[in-house]
This record gives structure tokens, C-alpha cells and sequence, in this order.
């Protein structure tokens, strides 16, 4: 008997599905934001939408990031279930008070009377020189804010389950989707951008890690990209007889401690990788976490990798000396390792 073919879909393909399977079981969902209508969205996270759905469900906007945040805000005040896309999110910085101010407090400053069924997707990330405002990930500064939940996932399956979820929560949740992630043509090729899809909807939640690859001998965290980057260095460790742990942790806020926790407790050591910044960011966040909660489980110091506090070049050497990647967590986790 032949086992069924798996589907498989690149990372835009399988937001663009979600959103379309939601849109159609629920009438209260709409898009809205630059160019994602014919255009599909500049990381086709639309793309095939406006076609199915017609102009009135799918709303290309004004370069105006405050207005049609600020609409959508409106909109899920009053029972609809907005999907604005924020091209990328470095462009945060025009539109900060509705995200800051509105989206994530109203629903608190209202005693509950107002929800905001609302996603914002954004496009972050960087590796393909696109120098200093449309490179950053920037997960911690949106983490940090209570209000909103943030989640940032590292492949198709779960892109399309969490993008489901995310509709469907009653909460404003900031969905980050990663340029190098969504399989896009005119971007560097990678497997990570290419996984088995269901084509039935389903969800994966919003608070929830995942071990990715078990070991034994030592944790390493990590966020989209990271997440791959330190699976590659895992399997490099392995050839040393190193077993390392890699967790995906998905959701930025909230944070899954316990998945966190429970690996340590059987690894003994922790290394936390980010493309965000490092200071005050979601590694220090984690490293946190794991010294107040099972600080006598450590056998080792708790080590760090993350971009350093530079904006990102746009040269490409430059770039990738700024950029964690699979060597320097080999390297920084071999070192661990002896102490």
C-alpha cells in the first residue's frame, strides 16, 4: 500500500491559505494594508485573496501605517476580525501609538467591555541586505509590552496553524512571519521555507513551545531562523558526541517557561540564540527565567548569541558577520561545553 504523497507548501502560501480558510468560515474577516491585494503582498502572505474574495473583504491602503492600524483597531472594537499587514516591522515606528496605546490596552483600560479580535502581521528579519530599516526582528520590543500576544513562527505548518489561531483569538495578537521563511522566489532558496501543510484547517496554539530535536547534554532556545540555525549546529555537535536540545520557543508573549524549565532540568546547561538585539532582549529574558527557576540545576553558566547593538549593515559580509548562524552557536556551545 502507497503512503499518501505529503502536500507541501512554502511559508506564504500557508498564511495566505489560513487567512483565506477563515475568511470563508467567517464572514467578520477582513485584510487590509500596502499592496496586498493584486500585488499579494511584497512577502505574498495574500497572495490569490483579492481574487477569491473581491476588494470589499480585501483592502489595499494608503501608505499610511497609523490609518488602517487605526481603522483595524476600530473595526475589532466592533466585532470584526481584521488581518492588517505592517510590511515590515521596522515601519512600527510611524504608527507606535495605535499599536502601543490602542491595540494593546484598550481591551484592559475598558474592563473587558471592548476586545480586539485583531492580528497585525509583520515582516521581519534579515540575511538579505536590506540594510538598517527593514532588516531587524525587534521581537523583545513588542514582547515587553503587556496586551499584546506575540508569536513568531519557523515553518509553513505552523505558520498556517497559528495564523488560524490567531484569527480566532479574542486577543490583539502580533504575528511575525520572517522574510527568509516564506519561500518566495526572488529571495536565497531554503528548505526551512518548505514543509508538509494539511490542507484541512487546523490550529496550533499561541503560548506553546516545541522541542524541535531532543538531547541530553545541553538546551539551546531559539526563534524562527535561529531555531534552524541551531538544529544545523546541533547535528554538527552530534559528530562530537554532543546532544543538544533545540527548542523552538514560538511564542514571544507568552513565553512557555515550563518547556524551558523542564529541558533544563535534564540538560544541565542553557544557550539562547536571537536575531533581535541583545541587550534587553528575549535572551536575557529566558536566561532569566531559568536562574530564578532551576538556577541549582545548572552545571554551567547560562551563554548568550545575539546581534550585537548595531543597526544592520547593508554590505553582505558585514551583514553576516553581524547575524548569528549555525557556526557561532557550533562554536559557543563547544565552549560551554568545557566549562
Amino acid at each position: 500500500m502507497e503512503t499518501a504523497k505529503k502536500r507541501m507548501l512554502t511559508g506564504n502560501k500557508a498564511m495566505a491559505e489560513a487567512i483565506s480558510q477563515e475568511m470563508e468560515r467567517n464572514p467578520n474577516v477582513f485584510v487590509l494594508g500596502e499592496d496586498i491585494g493584486k500585488y499579494g503582498g511584497i512577502f505574498g502572505s495574500t497572495q490569490g485573496l483579492i481574487e477569491k474574495f473581491g476588494a470589499s473583504r480585501v483592502l489595499d491602503t494608503p501608505i499610511s501605517e497609523t490609518a488602517f492600524i487605526g481603522a483595524a483597531i476600530g473595526a475589532a472594537a466592533e466585532g470584526m476580525r481584521p488581518v492588517a499587514e505592517l510590511m515590515f516591522v521596522d515601519f512600527f515606528g510611524v504608527c507606535m501609538d495605535q499599536i502601543y496605546n490602542h491595540m494593546a490596552k484598550i481591551q484592559y483600560m475598558s474592563g473587558g467591555n471592548v476586545k480586539l479580535p485583531m492580528v497585525l502581521m509583520t515582516a521581519v528579519g534579515g540575511g538579505y541586505n536590506d540594510a538598517a530599516q527593514h532588516s531587524q526582528t525587534l521581537y523583545a520590543t513588542f514582547g515587553h509590552m503587556p496586551g499584546l500576544k506575540v508569536v513568531a513562527p519557523s515553518n509553513p505548518y505552523d505558520l498556517k496553524g497559528m495564523m488560524v489561531s490567531a484569527i480566532r483569538d479574542d486577543n490583539p495578537v502580533l504575528f511575525m512571519f520572517h522574510k527568509s521563511l516564506q519561500g518566495l522566489g526572488w529571495m536565497e532558496q531554503l528548505d526551512a521555507a518548505v514543509d508538509h501543510v494539511p490542507e484541512e484547517s487546523y490550529t496550533v496554539p499561541l503560548d506553546k513551545a516545541k522541542v524541535v530535536r531532543e538531547g541530553k547534554d545541553v538546551t539551546i532556545v531559539g526563534l524562527q531562523m535561529m531555531v534552524h540555525e541551531a538544529v544545523a549546529a546541533a547535528e554538527k555537535l552530534a559528530k562530537e558526541g554532543i546532544e543538544a536540545e533545540v527548542i523552538d520557543l514560538r511564542s514571544v508573549a507568552p513565553i512557555d517557561k515550563e518547556t524551558i524549565i523542564q529541558s533544563v532540568k535534564k540538560t544541565h546547561r542553557l544557550f539562547v540564540v536571537d536575531e533581535d538585539y541583545k541587550s534587553y532582549g528575549m535572551t536575557a529574558e529566558v536566561a532569566a527565567i531559568v536562574a530564578e527557576e532551576v538556577f541549582y540545576d545548572l552545571e554551567a553558566p547560562i551563554r548568550r548569541l545575539a546581534n550585537p547593538d548595531v543597526p544592520i549593515p547593508y554590505s553582505r559580509p558585514m551583514e553576516q558577520f553581524v547575524l548569528p548562524n549555525a557556526d557561532k552557536i557550533y562554536e559557543h556551545v563547544k565552549k560551554l561545553m568545557n566549562e
